[in-house]
C-alpha cells in the first residue's frame, strides 16, 4: 500500500513539475525570450547535370590564362596567408537575411530553415508554423510545418480510439435486430407448409407467400424485429458527426502539410530544411519569405507566434547577360507595288452583264468597292492601273468559254470604272474648289485609272485542287478524274467526264466556284522617283526576342531568336537549359568576356571543371566585374569555393592560386 502511495505521489509531483515547466515556457514566450527563427539553409555545392560516366574530379589541375599557367586546387588561406589544400565544413545556420539564388530552366528553388529552439518545445504542445512567400504582388501560403509533442499526439490517438469504440457499437446489418429463433419457432408451429421451405430451394414470391398465409414476408420479419434496439442504433448513426467532434478535438491532418513530426525528446533545437520550387515570371526579381504560427494545447490555442523578419531571395538570371544592342535589317523598297484579291461574281448563263442582286453579288461587289476606296485614299501609294482577269467553268465549248470570260472581265471593268469615276466626282464636290490670286477657279486634272480586262480561260487548275480536297468523292472516283485530266483535248475531256455519276457533283458544287474574277492592283509609292531604295530598318522580331529574354519569357524568346543562331540565341538556350545547342553557338563566337563566362557556366554544367575554371579566369581577366558575378551563379560559385578562386587580387585582376 505504501509503495502504491509513493508511486502516486511521484506521478503527481512529475505532473506538477511539467505543468510548472509549461507555464514557465509560456511566460518566456510571451516576454519574447524564445521564438522560432527563419534562416537561410547551408549552401550546397551545385553542378547540375554532371554525367555519371565522368571520371572523378581532380582536386588539383593546371589551367592556362594567356602565357600564365595557374595551379588550381581545393584551397583556403592558412594562418600565414598561403593557399593550402583543405576540406571546408560550412556552418549549418546562416545569420544573413538575404541570398542570391539562380534561376535555371524557368525555375528557382527557395531554400530556408525553420529552427525551433529546444526551449520552445513541450510534450503537451503542438506548434503549427505557416511560411508565406511574397512574389511580386501575390502572397503564396506555403504548406504548413507541424511539430507535435509526444503527449499531445497520445491525446489525439486516444480521441481516435474512443471514436472507433463508439463506431464499433453501431450495427450495420439490419438483420441483427430480427429474432430469427422466435420467428422460426412460430412458423414451425403454425405454418408447417411454410416451414417446409426451409429445406426447399424452390423460389416463392412475396405475393405467393401472402396469398397462402395471409401475411407478407416483410410483415412477418417486422413483427419479430427489436424496434427499440433498431431505433437506438439509428440514433447512434445520426450522432456520428457529433461524437467525432467530441472525441477527436484535434484531427491528425495528413494532406496539405510539408511536415508533421512528433518530438519524443527535447535534447536540442529542431531544424527543418524547407525547399520550395517556384516557376519564374517575367520581371520577377526577388522573393520574400516570412514565418508565423500558433501553439496549441489540446484543442485550445495558447499562443500566437509573431511573424518573423523576412528572408529575401534575390533571383539572378542568365537573362541579365543579354546583348541589348539594336539589330537592323537592310530593306529594299520598291517603287512599284502590286496587290491582288479574288472575288466570285455570278452571271446568268451565257451573260456578261453584272447583276448586283444575283446570288452573293451584293457582298462580293461591296468587298471590291471597299478595297478600291482604301487604295484611292491611301496616303502612301497612288493607284496606277487595275487588271481584271476572269475565268470560266469547263462546261461548253472552249473557244466560247474564252470569249465569254473575256466579255465578263470587260463588263466588270466597265462597271467598276463607272463606279470609280462617280466616287471620285463625289469626293471632289466634297472638297469644293480652289481660286488663284486672280480669281480663276483652279481645276485639278484628275488622272484616269485604267482598268484592263483579260481572260484566263477555263479554270481547270482550281478544279484539280478542289477534287483532291473533296471529302465526298471516293478514291476510285478521284482516280477516274485524274485519268480524264490527262486527256489533252479540253472539250473531249469535259464530254467524257459527263458520262460519270460524279459529274453532277462537280458541276453543282465546284463549277460555280471556278467562275472567279481576279483584281490585280498596280501602285507606286508617292513621291518616289527611283525604282528601288535600300534602307535599314530595326529588326522588330529580333528585338522582341531580346525583350522576351529580359522578361524571362524564354519559350517565346527561343521561338523568335532560333533562326538567328547568335549570342542572344545562346542565352535563350542557356536559360532553358538546352546546353548542347548553346554550346554549338558559343564555341563559334569571338571569345569576349561574356562569351567566356557563358562557356564557363556550360562547362561547369557538363562537369568539365578544368575548362570551366579556365574560361572563368579568362572572363575575369577581360572584365573584372565577373569576379563578383561569379558568386551569384551556382555553376561558378561552386568552383570559386572549391578551388579558392578570386582569393588575392593584384594589379588589374591578376590572381594567384
Amino acid at each position: 500500500m505504501k509503495r502504491i502511495y509513493r508511486i502516486f505521489l511521484a506521478a503527481a509531483l512529475l505532473m506538477l513539475i511539467a505543468s510548472c515547466a509549461s507555464q514557465s515556457k509560456m511566460k518566456a514566450l510571451q516576454s519574447g525570450a524564445y521564438r522560432p527563427s527563419l534562416t537561410l539553409a547551408q549552401e550546397q555545392d551545385y553542378i547540375p547535370d554532371i554525367r555519371t560516366d565522368m571520371k572523378a574530379q581532380r582536386d588539383t589541375f593546371i589551367v592556362k590564362d594567356g602565357d600564365r599557367e595557374l595551379i588550381i586546387m581545393k584551397a583556403i588561406k592558412d594562418e600565414d596567408g598561403e593557399m593550402v589544400a583543405h576540406d571546408v565544413l560550412d556552418a549549418a545556420v546562416i545569420t544573413a537575411r538575404f541570398r542570391n539564388v539562380a534561376e535555371r530552366n524557368g525555375r528557382v528553388d527557395i531554400e530556408f530553415q525553420v529552427i525551433v529552439p529546444q526551449s520552445m518545445q513541450d510534450s503537451k504542445w503542438q506548434l503549427r508554423f505557416r511560411p508565406q512567400m511574397y512574389i511580386m504582388q501575390d502572397t503564396l501560403d506555403l504548406d504548413p510545418v507541424i511539430i507535435t509533442g509526444a503527449d499531445y499526439r497520445r491525446a489525439q490517438l486516444r480521441g481516435y480510439q474512443q471514436y472507433e469504440k463508439f463506431l464499433a457499437g453501431i450495427v450495420t446489418d439490419p438483420d441483427e435486430f430480427v429474432n430469427w429463433w422466435m420467428l422460426e419457432q412460430f412458423i414451425e408451429r403454425n405454418m408447417p407448409e411454410l416451414y417446409a421451405f426451409k429445406s426447399d430451394s424452390t423460389y416463392v414470391s412475396d405475393e405467393q407467400f401472402a396469398s397462402a398465409y395471409g401475411v407478407t414476408e416483410k410483415e412477418a420479419i417486422e413483427h419479430y424485429t427489436d424496434k427499440l434496439a433498431r431505433k437506438a442504433n439509428s440514433r447512434k448513426i445520426s450522432r456520428r458527426e457529433k461524437m467525432y467532434r467530441k472525441f477527436v478535438k484535434v484531427p491528425i491532418v495528413k494532406d496539405g502539410l510539408r511536415l508533421d513530426t512528433v518530438i519524443q525528446s527535447f535534447n536540442g533545437d529542431f531544424i527543418y530544411r524547407y525547399v520550395q520550387p517556384i516557376q519564374t515570371r517575367p520581371k520577377l526579381r526577388k522573393v520574400d519569405v516570412v514565418l508565423s504560427g500558433d501553439i496549441y494545447e489540446s484543442d485550445r490555442k495558447i499562443y500566437d507566434i509573431p511573424m518573423s523578419e523576412p528572408l529575401t531571395f534575390y533571383i539572378s538570371s542568365l537573362s541579365s547577360f543579354v546583348d541589348n544592342r539594336e539589330k537592323y535589317l537592310t530593306k529594299v523598297i520598291e517603287r512599284r507595288v502590286e496587290e491582288n484579291t479574288a472575288c466570285y461574281i455570278e452571271f446568268a448563263s451565257g451573260s456578261f452583264e453584272v447583276d448586283e442582286r444575283m446570288g452573293n453579288n451584293p457582298e462580293e461587289i461591296g468587298r471590291i468597292k471597299d478595297n478600291l476606296v482604301s487604295l484611292m485614299q491611301n496616303e502612301k501609294f497612288d493607284l496606277d492601273s487595275i487588271v481584271v482577269t476572269s475565268s470560266a467553268s469547263p462546261e461548253g465549248n472552249l473557244k466560247y468559254n474564252d470569249r465569254l470570260s473575256k466579255r465578263r472581265s470587260e463588263g466588270i471593268s466597265e462597271y467598276f470604272s463607272r463606279w470609280m469615276n462617280h466616287y471620285q466626282d463625289s469626293l471632289e464636290r466634297e472638297r469644293g474648289f480652289a481660286v488663284d490670286e486672280e480669281g480663276n477657279i483652279i481645276i485639278e486634272k484628275r488622272a484616269e485609272i485604267p482598268m484592263v480586262g483579260r481572260s484566263s480561260g477555263e479554270n481547270w487548275q482550281m478544279l484539280d485542287r478542289l477534287v483532291e480536297k473533296d471529302t465526298v468523292l471516293t478514291q476510285e472516283q478521284k482516280e477516274s478524274y485524274r485519268e480524264l485530266a490527262s486527256v489533252k483535248d479540253i472539250d473531249q475531256r469535259e464530254r467524257a467526264m459527263q458520262k460519270y455519276p460524279y459529274y453532277r457533283h462537280l458541276r453543282e458544287k465546284f463549277y460555280p466556284r471556278l467562275r472567279t474574277v481576279r483584281f490585280d492592283f498596280h501602285l507606286h509609292r508617292k513621291g518616289m522617283v527611283k525604282d528601288t531604295v535600300h534602307t535599314t530598318v530595326l529588326d522588330s522580331t529580333y528585338m522582341d526576342g531580346v525583350q522576351a529574354i529580359r522578361d524571362r519569357d524564354y519559350e517565346r524568346a527561343l521561338t523568335l531568336l532560333r533562326p538567328y543562331e547568335d549570342y542572344n540565341t545562346a542565352i535563350a538556350y542557356l536559360c532553358m537549359d538546352y546546353n548542347a545547342s548553346a554550346l554549338q553557338i558559343l564555341e563559334k563566337l569571338e571569345k569576349t568576356a561574356q562569351v567566356n563566362y557563358m562557356l564557363a557556366v556550360l562547362y561547369s554544367r557538363r562537369g568539365e571543371e578544368q575548362k570551366a575554371v579556365e574560361c572563368y579566369v579568362r572572363s575575369c581577366s577581360q572584365d573584372p566585374t565577373y569576379v563578383h558575378r561569379g558568386n551569384l551563379d551556382p555553376e561558378i560559385s561552386v568552383l570559386i569555393r572549391r578551388y579558392g578562386l578570386n582569393a588575392q587580387p593584384e594589379d588589374e585582376f591578376e590572381y594567384s592560386f
